[in-house]
């Protein structure tokens, strides 16, 4: 049992407050703010205060505000509120504000208005070309990743496609019954003639007929207890208008007037027949506008939103908490680093990274010219289109195929039914493919598919004539034999694809690619790893892409302030412990290196009437170890 009454020892009457003035306050000599500040004192800060008014009152420094808000990254701090009341509790914080003590209010409308998305790039890239000064980085390779990091949007506030295009197959038939119906109340009461008004025509959707087979197959699909078909097909819903059906309200308000036919809404009365197809029309034309808003919304490159977080798309997260492998609302957020900083970030609300690496691309060629020699990415990015944008830019691509694995294996090699493995010939200057039985697949047809904006070519080669060939089931997909008997063998060709295929392909198998494509797992995964599990950002606090970019942005600058300074100490450090090194020549690095970070002497501040001021060195009685390395 304890002796000592700690407690009341701690406790103790008039011992609750402090006087600050008998007590020397002072941050680590290695502590990054250090770093931040001499950094900063660097930077051109013109568009940032170009963005700032200078009418009304004078609030808070913006390049001050941007260094507290970049601190608390670099220590892990998002929460606006924690960075609130840091400012009045770390020393850190209170240096660099000055004793000042901003609220929430002008930290949101720093980061909401002042704060841009290019302002930020602006600043990161000013940064990125110091570091090439000093030669940490090169900005001619970039090692590209990307991971997926659930939005600020609750969990089922989920839209589909496929829910849309079912209800609007649903609407459009009940759309119909009502053209009907309005055109038999008009001939049956023989309001036509009278008001002359004629038989109203169903509007016409393109691709709503693939969408209603669909139904009618996932309908039989249900009963026998089998997987339902992918029902996401792209409606061109833009020629279609409410207008169309207002029209008729108006013929029908018109009818009722020449009439007198008076609308009823109370209880107990009965609504004439001329109201109720006047409210029915209403009721589909608002249904119909709330499913073309939504088709807006999504657009043409997804297949889901958020209701709460418009432009986060449901994607399929590695945390799933409920064990079911349900889609969470979340961003696509891709680096490209070298050297262990993050030289460009990207946010998209693509679900896959295939249309990722051409706008980080664009990013670094914008910001730093045509200086990119190479890139090396996992196989998630390997597309026809990526492939021959690098080959078009003169960059060489470091990018594993989806295939990589399976090439490796003998079924891939001994697949006959695959044009890879056939052999090929040129007969009137057409290439011909001579299959494993000796027959000729000859040139029936060019194919063209567009998907995202690119368009692919296909040559389609097919055999005359596969009767008694003895290979036939390994060369036709799914073979019957009762009911491909008279198939022929017909394959697709990307002669384009291929030959970018396979000249990424010969890169990767060089010793240059294999050591490439180990520093981009180390550094790209390493960087996501200890974002997620290290600093615990899994989740965005902000809601819209341009608010979630920032946040991210600001939190990449954070880290690569913090390697920069972990690369100058330990530079520092590695100077002074060797003992093989001429001490002139240490000491004179020494200096260099002081020259780019802040003084490493001892900072003592003394805390009164709620400002901090440095105090002089004549006042500091250890002058630290500064002056005995030096």
């Amino acid at each position: 049992m304890l002796t000592v009454n700690y407690y009341n020892d701690f406790f103790e009457i008039g011992q609750q407050k402090i006087n600050f003035n008998f007590y020397e306050l002072s941050l680590p000599n290695d502590d990054p703010v250090y770093t931040l500040k001499k950094v900063m004192e660097e930077l051109n800060f013109s568009g940032l205060l170009a963005n700032c008014s200078d009418k009304g009152r004078t609030g808070y420094n913006p390049i001050m505000m941007y260094a507290v808000i970049t601190y608390a990254n670099m220590r892990g701090v998002r929460s606006i509120d924690r960075i609130v009341d840091l400012c009045e509790r770390d020393i850190a914080f209170i240096w660099l504000t000055q004793g000042r003590k901003p609220k929430r209010d002008a930290f949101y409308e720093f980061k909401g208005k002042k704060l841009t998305s290019d302002i930020l790039d602006n600043l990161n890239y000013q940064f990125m070309r110091r570091l090439q000064k000093e030669g940490f980085v090169t900005l001619k390779e970039l090692f590209i990743d990307g991971t997926k990091i659930e939005a600020n949007a609750n969990r089922y506030t989920f839209v589909w496609r496929g829910s849309i295009n079912y209800h609007l197959a649903g609407l459009l038939d009940s759309i119909d019954k009502l053209y009907s119906n309005y055109n038999s109340f008009l001939q049956d009461n023989g309001f036509g003639e009278k008001y002359g008004l004629e038989n109203a025509q169903m509007f016409v959707i393109d691709g709503i007929d693939k969408v209603r087979d669909i139904i009618e197959k996932n309908r039989k699909r249900k009963i026998t207890k089998h997987k339902k078909l992918s029902n996401n097909r792209i409606i061109e819903i833009d020629n279609c208008s409410p207008i169309e059906i207002l029209k008729l309200q108006k013929n029908l308000m018109a009818i009722a007037k020449g009439e007198d036919i008076v609308f009823v809404n109370r209880k107990g009365k009965r609504k004439p027949k001329l109201q109720q197809l006047y409210e029915e029309l209403e009721h589909c034309g608002q249904r119909l506008m709330h499913y073309k808003e939504c088709f807006e919304i999504m657009g043409k490159d997804r297949n889901s939103y958020s209701k709460t977080d418009l432009e986060a798309t449901f994607m399929r997260m590695k945390e799933d908490h409920m064990l079911n492998g349900q889609l969470k609302p979340a961003y696509n957020v891709q680096i490209a680093v070298e050297n262990y900083f993050i030289v460009h970030s990207y946010v998209s609300n693509d679900r896959t990274d295939y249309n990722t690496l051409i706008p980080v691309l664009e990013k670094h060629k914008e910001a730093f010219g045509e200086v990119l020699e190479e890139v090396t990415a996992d196989s998630g990015y390997c597309s026809e289109k990526n492939l021959l944008y690098l080959k078009e830019n003169k960059i060489d691509s470091y990018i594993k195929l989806q295939d990589h694995e399976k090439r490796k294996t003998r079924a891939y090699s001994k697949d006959i039914g695959k044009h890879y493995n056939m052999k090929t010939m040129v007969f009137e200057d057409e290439q011909v493919y001579i299959c494993h039985d000796g027959r000729e697949l000859r040139h029936i047809n060019t194919e063209k598919k567009k998907q995202n904006g690119y368009t692919q070519t296909y040559e389609v080669y097919g055999c005359s004539d596969c009767s008694g060939c003895e290979h036939k089931s390994k060369y036709l997909y799914k073979y019957d034999p009762d009911k491909d008997i008279d198939k022929n063998k017909v394959m697709k060709s990307n002669e384009v694809w291929e030959e970018l295929r396979e000249k990424s392909h010969a890169n990767i198998q060089s010793e240059k690619s294999i050591l490439k494509r180990q520093i981009r797992s180390i550094q790209t995964e390493g960087h996501f790893g200890d974002i997620k599990e290290n600093e615990d950002f899994r989740r965005f606090n902000y809601r819209s892409s341009d608010k979630v970019y920032k946040e991210f942005m600001l939190f990449a600058i954070g880290r690569n302030i913090n390697k920069y300074h972990r690369f100058l100490y330990a530079k520092l450090k590695r100077l002074c412990e060797s003992k093989s090194v001429n001490s002139n020549f240490r000491t004179s690095m020494i200096s260099i290196i002081l020259r780019r970070m802040p003084s490493f002497g001892i900072r003592l501040y003394e805390y009164n009437y709620q400002k901090i001021r440095p105090m002089s060195r004549a006042s500091v009685k250890d002058p630290g170890h500064t002056h005995e390395i030096l």
